[in-house]
């Protein structure tokens, strides 16, 4: 078994994409809408490889009001080489960076959270460089 990808579900896909691109360095793996559906599903990440784990954006033509994200939902966590400058970034462009970042709260690596344009949550855990 291979995880391939976690999907969201994005009110304005444009927004969206933009913000996996520009903010987190992702590229628009693939894209295809679902007329009869009436949804759009576009995969982004950081390699084309299609086992590569991909975050699949659900874009539903006809959603007309904010998504209930539920008590389930937990987050996302991406590794970064340098999670203080990155987070200075983000906010400077605007990005909500809820948890700032620091070392975790028992010990262990530093980590902040940033909230995506549908506030999905999205853990920052920096990486050795």
């Amino acid at each position: 078994m291979h995880f391939l990808h976690t999907m969201v579900r994005v009110r304005n896909q444009e927004k969206s994409i933009e913000f996996y691109t520009k903010h987190l360095g992702m590229k628009v793996i693939r894209q295809k809408d679902y007329p009869d559906g009436r949804f759009t599903n576009t995969f982004v990440g950081y390699d084309d490889d299609p086992l590569a784990p991909m975050v699949e954006l659900t874009c539903n033509w006809d959603q007309e009001t904010d998504y209930d994200l539920g008590d389930a939902w937990g987050h996302m966590a991406i590794g970064v080489k340098d999670i203080y400058g990155l987070c200075e970034k983000l906010e400077a462009a605007g990005v909500p960076v809820p948890r700032k970042p620091g070392p975790m709260k028992f010990g262990g690596r530093e980590i902040a959270f940033i909230r995506d344009p549908d506030n999905h949550s999205i853990e920052l855990i920096q990486v050795e460089q």
